[in-house]
């Protein structure tokens, strides 16, 4: 039986959607763009406060985006077409190879000894481990695909079972290190890219690495991953358990032989994909379908059928659905001229506008999640820079902060994937993510703001 607090915020939420849903749109707001809205405060508030799980959440969104014809199936489905839905089966098939032929648990027992002996220092090495990876891989999902099967296996060495505070952190440790700090390295993750390509098309302003890293590396990169370390230690505290002392490894098994050559294989092409131009999405369903085809089974069939989880499919297409509609819907845009009336910038106030500017961007990522920004943002930018006598760039800038500055893990399909592979607890992550933002918000943002007028980049 639901408590009454979980019946209370339900009916609360149903009743905040059904008042938007029927209420006469304002002038010159489609019907339409009202009907988006509701349905999406929907989505969002569920998966926010958990009041249903994720899976029920997105069959909710798909039955009464359909029902309503909020949009079209071709843009309320759009995730079933997407790479990361792809990335995301990859992975629990890849996972699930790791686990049964016990590559996992052998990797685990030949790397332990690389963390140090105190779980601070095992936090610390993932972090570090995510954050290097973003230099040679740019796929942050594939990145993903490759660390948490092998954290997973590394905590069940060290005594973590699933749920304990010390698995969660190590799971978000190397969610976090390879997903956060990635914002401050220009190809390493898709909102980087498509800022970059947004830019370039609409004003001519081609990004460079390493002026790029200049701006956001210090802060973005190097001391939120500091934050991030600390609280993990703070939020997941545990003790490491004396290390079981192995003489010698065991010879791997054929099995184990076959999937590291593959696991290989499907690196170098996730690092080279630049030159290929394969989307990491086929490399990883290529080795998946490797995995369980007759002959090979690394993934038998009783094993895909009781670990590959349906849920997390319709997790992930319920988010990249609902990313979708409101693009199509223009409910992001409208949010985004929304914030600026509310909030207007003013020339000669370069913290407030850099807090506006932050502050907007951070808001529509709630909407849009992370890789919607660029998209609904960057059209206005030429607006925003005169209003606040910024250079454009500038301006195009504080979009790297905003989005980089994730509240809740939806926004960000890659810790959703992580989360879903290592077992976290949906409030696990949303405790993390919230503390997270609000230290970003507070402390890291203005620490922000002083590195780049420190470099005269408000012109």
């Amino acid at each position: 039986m639901k408590s009454p607090r979980a019946l209370y915020l339900r009916g609360l939420l149903i009743a905040s959607v059904v008042v938007v849903f029927i209420l006469p749109p304002p002038t010159g707001i489609a019907a339409e763009t009202m009907h988006a809205g509701a349905l999406t405060l929907f989505a969002i508030a569920c998966w926010a406060t958990g009041v249903l799980p994720e899976h029920v959440t997105a069959l909710a969104f798909f039955f009464l985006a359909m029902l309503f014809s909020v949009a079209s199936p071709n843009v309320v489905f759009s995730g079933f077409l997407s790479t990361a839905l792809w990335l995301v089966f990859s992975g629990l098939v890849i996972g699930v190879a790791i686990k049964r032929t016990g590559l996992g648990e052998w990797l685990a027992q030949t790397f332990m000894g690389l963390f140090g002996t105190s779980y601070a220092s095992l936090v610390s090495g993932l972090v570090l481990i995510g954050m290097t990876l973003t230099f040679v891989m740019p796929s942050t999902i594939g990145r993903t695909l490759l660390l948490i099967p092998l954290v997973t296996a590394l905590a069940d060495r060290l005594g973590f079972a699933e749920g304990t505070p010390g698995r969660t952190g190590m799971v978000m440790a190397a969610a976090l290190g390879t997903y956060m700090p990635a914002a401050a390295v220009l190809p390493a993750n898709i909102p980087n890219v498509a800022l970059a390509g947004v830019s370039e098309t609409l004003y001519g302003l081609t990004f460079h690495y390493g002026s790029y890293l200049l701006w956001h590396m210090p802060v973005t990169g190097i001391l939120k991953a500091i934050a991030i370390v600390m609280l993990i230690c703070w939020l997941f505290p545990a003790t490491m358990r004396p290390r079981v002392r192995v003489l010698a490894l065991p010879p791997m098994t054929p099995d184990q032989q076959v999937l590291v050559c593959v696991l290989l294989a499907a690196l170098g092409l996730w690092m080279s994909d630049a030159f290929h131009h394969i989307s990491p999405a086929w490399v990883g369903l290529g080795i998946a379908l490797f995995c369980v085809l007759p002959g090979v089974e690394l993934v038998p069939l009783a094993a895909f059928n009781e670990h590959t989880s349906l849920s997390s499919l319709l997790y992930m297409a319920g988010i990249l659905g609902m990313s979708a509609m409101v693009a199509q819907s223009g409910l992001g845009q409208l949010l985004g001229r929304t914030l600026l009336g509310l909030l207007p910038l003013e020339p000669g106030q370069d913290p407030a506008n850099f807090a506006v500017l932050v502050g907007m961007s951070t808001t529509v990522s709630l909407i849009t999640t992370t890789v919607g920004v660029p998209a609904v943002l960057s059209p206005m930018a030429p607006e925003l820079a005169t209003a606040a006598a910024w250079p454009l760039l500038t301006v195009l800038m504080t979009q790297v902060i905003g989005y980089s500055t994730v509240i809740f893990p939806y926004q960000a399909p890659p810790l959703v994937l992580a989360m879903q592979l290592g077992g976290v607890h949906p409030a696990a992550g949303i405790r993390l993510t919230l503390t997270l933002a609000a230290v970003t918000l507070i402390v890291l943002t203005p620490l922000n703001y002083l590195w780049w007028n420190l470099f005269g980049y408000f012109g």
